[in-house]
């Protein structure tokens, strides 16, 4: 993209009167008293309880007022500013912040809907390991540019009772030999369910001779997609409900191991199952594990869009999120669990010491644990996995 030009417009009649964060002390005094109206997913008690904590921390360090946009699904944020695109509204925008990673993002770089580059400028980037944790700076293989900031690591892993199972199945293949052994006790999200889709991406790179066929775009009815439909016309006989329901998303599945209705179930956050179990929800003996060979990994990030109102504000948040104190918090597995994006090794003592004191929760593997993490497919494959299980399967979301 031309550093000098943005949707037909140069960056200085486009941020005219807006401060960057090249100039920081300018977006201090432009953020205060300002309000971000960041637009994130609002399914998770626990994320919405640290976001507003966050807001908490943003008004007291920076009179910053933070208000939660709850979202269902981030692409109606990505359609609002869109449709503002469209309308020609480009200042005073509904949308200041969005939690994004994936095709999303994608697609609002390939709109030109984003501001910046504004990543690698904030203050706290210093601190960010862009290249032991190369996920903070390519996002599903498209290179961020600095459009988004990381604030987040997340690895697929998956949950067990580890009284009632105690070798878990290690491979796919196996995964697929304990659920014909253990009719009913597996399930996934429906597809186009984030975590479902993932799942399936999963499948594919255990399917595939070559798996870096997944990191160039998929192509309509593209053939890597006949192993996984193969696989699944004969996993899901023996699924929960015979396939003839799935549950609608992460907390959705996470109820079923509560209830002990499937044995087996995974998430996307390596510390979900120490907060449920901090929170009451799972019992103490549920444990987390990996699949031999690595597990799909990726991170979350904020980005601002083209014609946010309250960009200064929005830049105020995001390098907060990186905050040694904050990114500590959201790794305690009392309040999320989450994965830091920072390097240790740039850290000072004492913020080092903040995440060594972060209790990382009875069911939270260390980072040796987790294994390698394999790269994010490219994004378009995310839409023809949904796709076609949809046309595939008959079930519409």
């Amino acid at each position: 993209m031309n550093r000098r030009e943005f949707g037909g417009l140069t960056l200085a009649a486009l941020w005219a009167g807006r401060a960057w964060a090249g100039d920081w002390a300018a977006v201090l005094a432009q953020a205060k008293r300002s309000e971000v109206f960041f637009h994130a997913w609002g399914g998770d008690p626990k994320i919405n309880a640290f976001i507003a904590w966050v807001g908490e921390q943003a008004a007291a360090r920076y009179g910053v007022t933070l208000t939660h946009v709850k979202l269902a699904a981030t692409s109606d944020a990505v359609a609002r500013v869109q449709a503002e695109q469209a309308a020609g509204k480009d200042s005073g925008g509904a949308v200041d912040l969005i939690w994004i990673n994936g095709e999303n993002f994608a697609a609002m770089k390939r709109a030109r809907m984003l501001f910046g580059p504004f990543a690698q400028s904030l203050p706290n980037w210093a601190l960010v390991d862009s290249v032991g944790k190369p996920a903070t700076v390519t996002d599903f293989t498209e290179p961020t540019q600095g459009l988004e900031s990381p604030w987040a690591m997340a690895q697929l892993v998956f949950e067990h009772d580890s009284t009632k199972l105690a070798t878990p199945p290690k491979s796919i293949a196996a995964l697929a030999d304990w659920a014909k052994a253990n009719p009913g006790r597996f399930t996934y999200p429906q597809p186009p369910d984030y975590l479902g889709l993932t799942f399936l991406k999963q499948v594919l790179y255990a399917l595939l001779p070559d798996p870096l066929i997944l990191q160039r775009p998929a192509t309509d009815a593209d053939p890597a997609l006949d192993a996984l439909w193969r696989f699944l016309d004969a996993l899901h006989p023996n699924l929960w409900r015979q396939a003839k329901a799935f549950p609608p998303n992460e907390a959705a599945l996470g109820q079923l191991l509560a209830d002990d209705e499937v044995g087996i179930t995974f998430a996307f956050n390596p510390g979900r199952a120490s907060a449920e179990i901090a929170a009451g929800t799972l019992p103490d003996t549920v444990r987390t594990f990996v699949l031999d060979g690595g597990t799909i990994g990726n991170a979350s990030y904020v980005a601002i869009p083209f014609n946010a109102n309250a960009a200064a504000g929005a830049q105020v948040v995001a390098n907060l999120l990186l905050d040694p104190a904050v990114q500590a918090r959201a790794q305690d597995a009392s309040v999320l669990g989450f994965q830091t994006v920072l390097n240790m090794d740039a850290l000072t003592p004492a913020d080092r010491a903040l995440f060594q004191e972060a209790p990382r929760g009875p069911a939270t593997l260390s980072p040796a644990e987790l294994g390698p993490t394999l790269l994010e497919p490219h994004a378009t494959w995310m839409a023809q996995i949904s796709d076609g299980w949809v046309a595939r399967y008959g079930v519409a979301p």
